[in-house]
């Protein structure tokens, strides 16, 4: 199941949830918005958030750093 984080460069919540996502031992694809600013408009136009991190599991979006609803969402 393909796992995408949208992060920024000094966003601490990012470290944690990359962090999270290790320990887990969960492949993920990381997108950094603040060196690809198409992708953030993207990611705004998509979810209608700014903040970051965001992680796109299986096409449901997780906004900001919420381990119980990443493993909720991989469940599914």
């Amino acid at each position: 199941m393909p796992v995408t984080v949208y992060t920024t460069t000094r966003c601490p919540y990012c470290v944690m949830l990359k962090n999270f996502l290790k320990e887990k031992e969960i492949a993920f694809h990381e997108v950094n918005v603040e060196s690809n600013p198409e992708k953030m408009k993207q990611l705004i136009k998509t979810t209608g958030q700014m903040g970051v991190p965001q992680t796109e599991i299986n096409g449901q979006w997780i906004i900001g750093f919420d381990p119980n609803s990443i493993m909720d969402a991989l469940k599914k």
